[in-house]
């Protein structure tokens, strides 16, 4: 048993060990739910500290922007200002400038109108002049015409002779073309297929390498000479920035001589190109082309063909570089994109992640929250319970110290005339006792 003390009466009551054990953890659980809710309110302080540190560092700096907006903005009206008054000056500056200039302007009117009246006169004088030199002159002119005709039937000699020497020269150079257009279809009925297709082969490679070369310095154009997967395309390019590749092509190279029994469409190899495209992993298929040579659709220029197989494209060979720098200048925008949507993307995944470690935050804290309430519920009814058993012994006790109460007072009630009284037998002793007491007391002078 242990004896507690009850802190509003000050009355001392025994409790057993498990009562008091009980007591005691209530009391511990209490403080400890104090404390938690302590630290909960400390943590929600500190956390609005810093949302208001954070709200007051960003209204400082759009504090400061302003600051410098305003200040350039009164800068910049003082600048105006200084402005307006050099504008004024410059239009009183101006307007004396004008007057000056009219009042000038009148004296040189005067004076032009007097030089007038003096040209009309020598004018006169030289009319008089003229129409004497012109009868004079007459003779002169009749031999000066007979020199002119001669020298036009001079000229149109002349220019018949160039004429004749010009129409040699173009007939000349028109059987040097000719004889041209002779010894290449010649070449062209005397070459193999395979022959004609590596002629094509060879004009794009050197197209690629003497003339976009130095745009694409680090880009990759050779022959696919790999067979793995059962077929190959003709060339590949690629280009890279910062070392990641941006762009790929296959290209596919078709020529037919004109004596071809059989002749092929391009849409023959598309479905090859596209396989081929696929297989060797390049986001672009290009079919450089002379097949199908009247055809107005392949003569016009690109012709894009991706509603049959995605970005795919039919070119003549003249297409050649036209359709590379294209397609790399596309590529090279997207690049651009890719890199403003990673960029936009990382910072919606940082806004994302604010937003998911704060509701992460509230449901931790919200079910820590929700336990502490439920705790300490449940230590505010073990509390009431332990009140009312508390109550319950503070009642026993109060009946105990009115029964003791009841007896102090029997007690202090008790003398010895109530005890001897009905009993002559304990009057008598304690009158002869009374009496023995005095007669044995000292006598005092």
């Amino acid at each position: 048993m242990r004896e507690l003390k009850c802190p509003k009466c000050g009355n001392v009551f025994s409790v057993d060990e498990a009562d008091y054990a009980s007591i005691v953890n209530q009391v511990k659980s209490a403080e400890f739910e104090a404390e938690v809710n302590r630290r909960i309110a400390e943590l929600h302080h500190q956390q609005e500290a810093e949302e208001k540190a954070r709200a007051a560092t960003v209204e400082q700096a759009h504090q400061n922007e302003l600051f410098k907006k305003d200040r350039a903005i009164s800068e910049k009206d003082g600048e105006i200002a200084r402005l307006k008054e050099q504008i004024s000056a410059m239009d009183d500056r101006k307007k004396l400038e004008v007057g000056t200039a009219v009042a000038e302007k009148e004296k040189e009117i005067a004076s032009l109108r007097a030089a007038i009246a003096q040209k009309d006169s020598a004018i006169q004088i030289a009319v008089l002049k003229e129409q004497q030199i012109a009868k004079e002159s007459l003779q002169s002119k009749d031999a000066e015409i007979a020199r002119l005709r001669s020298d036009a039937q001079l000229d149109k000699s002349r220019a018949e002779l160039q004429e004749k020497v010009i129409r040699e020269d173009y007939e000349n150079r028109l059987k040097v073309a000719q004889e041209q257009v002779d010894y290449y279809k010649d070449l062209k009925s005397r070459m193999s297929t395979k022959m004609v297709g590596e002629t094509l082969e060879v004009h794009c490679n050197t197209i690629f390498n003497g003339e976009l070369r130095p745009l694409f310095p680090y880009a990759y154009f050779e022959k696919d000479n790999d067979v793995s997967c059962g077929s190959k395309g003709d060339f590949i390019f690629r280009d890279y920035v910062d070392g990641q590749e941006y762009v790929s092509i296959m290209f596919e190279m078709k020529n037919e001589t004109d004596g071809t029994g059989s002749k092929h469409k391009n849409e023959d190899f598309f479905r090859k190109l596209d396989a081929d495209r696929n297989a060797k992993g390049c986001e672009y298929a290009v079919l450089v082309s002379l097949l199908e040579p009247d055809s107005e659709l392949y003569n016009g220029g690109i012709v894009d063909v991706s509603h049959r197989y995605p970005k795919m494209y039919v070119i003549r060979p003249q297409f050649f570089k036209a359709m590379i720098t294209l397609l790399v200048n596309a590529a090279k925008k997207t690049v651009d994109y890719q890199r403003q949507l990673a960029v936009a993307r990382s910072q919606s995944i940082d806004v994302t992640n604010f937003e998911n470690n704060l509701l992460a935050f509230k449901d931790a804290f919200g079910r820590n929250y929700r336990l502490a309430s439920e705790k300490f519920k449940t230590a505010i009814d073990e509390i009431d319970k332990s009140i009312a058993h508390l109550q319950k012994i503070k009642d026993a006790l109060i009946g105990s110290e009115n029964n003791l109460r009841l007896a102090n007072d029997k007690a202090d009630a008790l003398s010895i005339k109530r005890l001897t009284r009905g009993n002559p037998t304990m009057k008598a002793k304690f009158d002869e006792a009374r009496e023995k007491d005095n007669d044995n007391q000292p006598d005092v002078q």
